[in-house]
């Protein structure tokens, strides 16, 4: 991952890898004794793959997931000598490499096969000995998959069998706990596994872990909560948070009640304000709805020497205004470092505040922080 020197950077994005590596095995321990692989699509999620991968390794994941075939060329460039003793799958299917079966083959990837035509596909082209791919159910998404009858039609028939490594399909709603689609989704999961004796098979991602149903089977497949996300939007977070987010004071300034901040005016002071202006805008990834406005509740917070604060206005393309009235006078001066994300304000905390999901939030970091990796 590119990052900015930080004599250049506005805004320093920390990555705690130590917290990424003990998120998995939080996850690991919780699903024995089915085993726990590690979703690490979008560039780990925003966090690089380079970094994060060789962290969970040596963490003890041996499974990796991924949606496109150039990710996981990275993966497994990144694993190094551990590829061997890996399996990395890549979602998005055959058609996500430019040369499709001869590439994976070649590259030693694993496929996620989402169709007839790509079972069919794999089946012609695949030589013996290659590593053997996955297969898609969809039980309720609608997106990707077989479904449940077009796998059984297919794999009932000895012409069109194939060696596979996993069985698999992906919940829709496993966040909401009690949400009927849960047990409709295992319940149809369940019912196509005995075309596939013997065969691994998966279902859970980071919310699918925690349900009642336990619908572990042989493998679960963690991306959100790994990375330090809530996994259970109505509870307290029970993993680690991975990432801080610190933008230096480009600005201080006073302004009197009845001033206004930012495109359209869309927050008028109340009260004397004192304003700090940080270098993130939306074109980091930082949300362009964060700000307080005079039409919608409070935005969201930053802190600056314990204090929150909230951000004001609009956020412009690489500009935020931070109300740091409440702040010692003496914390708010130009370079300074103000956290907008850090272990008290986390990422769902941000996404909450936009009406946004946390895996947008995270996956949207830009490139132009300087970037510290510790741990790991």
């Amino acid at each position: 991952m590119h990052t900015i020197p930080l004599a250049q950077a506005a805004a320093v994005l920390t990555i705690d890898l130590d917290a990424l590596a003990a998120n998995w095995r939080t996850l690991a321990d919780r699903v024995r004794p089915a085993q726990c692989a590690a979703v690490v699509k979008a560039d780990a999620y925003g966090i690089g793959i380079e970094r994060a991968v060789p962290a969970l390794a040596r963490a003890g994941c041996r499974v990796f997931f991924v949606a496109h075939f150039s990710e996981g060329r990275r993966v497994a460039a990144a694993l190094g000598l551990r590829t061997a003793d890996c399996k990395i799958y890549v979602l998005n299917g055959l058609t996500s490499a430019p040369g499709g079966v001869p590439d994976f083959v070649a590259a030693g990837l694993r496929p996620v096969l989402a169709s007839a035509h790509e079972v069919v596909v794999w089946g012609a082209g695949a030589p013996q000995g290659a590593a053997a791919p996955g297969l898609q159910i969809d039980t309720g998404m609608n997106r990707l998959g077989l479904t449940s009858a077009e796998a059984r039609a297919l794999f009932d028939d000895p012409v069109t069998a194939i060696g596979l490594s996993l069985i698999m399909s992906h919940f829709v709603a496993s966040e909401v706990a009690d949400d009927p689609l849960n047990a409709r989704q295992i319940a149809a999961f369940r019912a196509v596994l005995p075309h596939f004796p013997d065969m691994p098979a998966s279902l859970a991602n980071s919310s699918g872990i925690f349900l009642p149903q336990r619908p572990h089977f042989d493998l679960v497949r963690p991306g959100y909560a790994v990375y330090g996300g809530n996994p259970l939007p109505a509870a307290a977070n029970p993993m680690r948070p991975v990432i801080r987010l610190g933008a230096r004071i480009l600005q201080v300034h006073n302004l009197k009640a009845g001033g206004t901040v930012g495109y359209n005016s869309q927050w008028t002071a109340r009260r004397n304000t004192r304003l700090a202006t940080i270098g993130i805008g939306y074109a980091d990834g930082f949300p362009r709805l964060a700000g307080s406005t005079d039409a919608r509740r409070e935005g969201a917070q930053a802190m600056l020497a314990g204090v929150r604060c909230r951000i004001v206005g609009r956020v412009s393309m690489d500009l935020s205004v931070i109300d740091v009235t409440e702040a010692p006078p003496d914390a708010a001066t130009p370079g300074a470092m103000i956290e907008v994300l850090n272990h008290d304000i986390t990422i769902d905390d941000l996404a909450s505040f936009v009406g946004n999901s946390g895996y947008t939030v995270l996956t949207g970091l830009g490139a132009r922080y300087h970037r510290v990796y510790v741990g790991g």
